[in-house]
């Protein structure tokens, strides 16, 4: 997978269209002066989550004792447990009720941007990407400043594309992203079966 495909594939499980109206419901307490503020922290925090845990990934996997056909056939699971919660979302959303107080790293920064999906997917990426590592964290660098930047523009997009757009623009990315969970999925049975003949 070349780092452009990465770098989407990440920017789909953050899913940033479908935390938009986290975000507004997140930071509506918070007085507008310290919006945008209060905004960059969260992701400036989320980015730190993503970059910890694709530096650790791989330690974590080694002390598992997880092969790399393992963690590939895990993260096909989770991309496309994800996808069906894009396509086909609860009431309650992904979050629940939002606090009434100013957030700090809880929901937004985790589990809103980093949060498990995405987190673990960096810990399945780190063991199996072929490539040099700086790919890596350049894909999760491109795909976090398209995610904020998405974010950062969360009351233009929702009044611009409203509810209906946003919906459309979710369920597409849930599209997407069961392609690439089968992809995946595929990839690594192949492998396993070609080991095991």
């Amino acid at each position: 997978m070349i780092m452009l495909g990465v770098a989407v594939l990440i920017f789909l499980i953050t899913d940033p269209f479908g935390n938009i109206a986290v975000f507004l419901a997140a930071l509506k307490s918070v007085p507008a002066e310290r919006r945008l503020k209060v905004a960059l922290r969260e992701l400036l925090l989320a980015l730190g989550l993503l970059l910890l845990f694709l530096t650790l990934g791989e330690h974590i996997l080694t002390g598992l004792g997880l092969t790399k056909e393992a963690t590939g056939i895990a993260g096909g699971i989770i991309l496309f447990v994800v996808a069906m919660r894009l396509i086909f979302p609860t009431p309650q959303g992904v979050l629940g009720d939002m606090p009434d107080s100013e957030p700090l790293l809880v929901p937004l920064a985790t589990p809103a941007v980093a949060g498990p999906s995405a987190l673990a997917m960096l810990i399945t990426l780190r063991s199996t990407y072929t490539g040099p590592l700086w790919e890596l964290y350049l894909a999760v660098i491109l795909a976090w400043a398209a995610t904020a930047l998405i974010l950062l523009q969360a009351s233009f997009l929702q009044r611009f594309l409203g509810p209906r757009g946003l919906t459309a623009v979710e369920r597409l990315a849930g599209m997407l992203l069961i392609m690439l969970s089968v992809n995946m999925l595929l990839q690594n049975v192949r492998s396993v079966l070609h080991i095991a003949a």
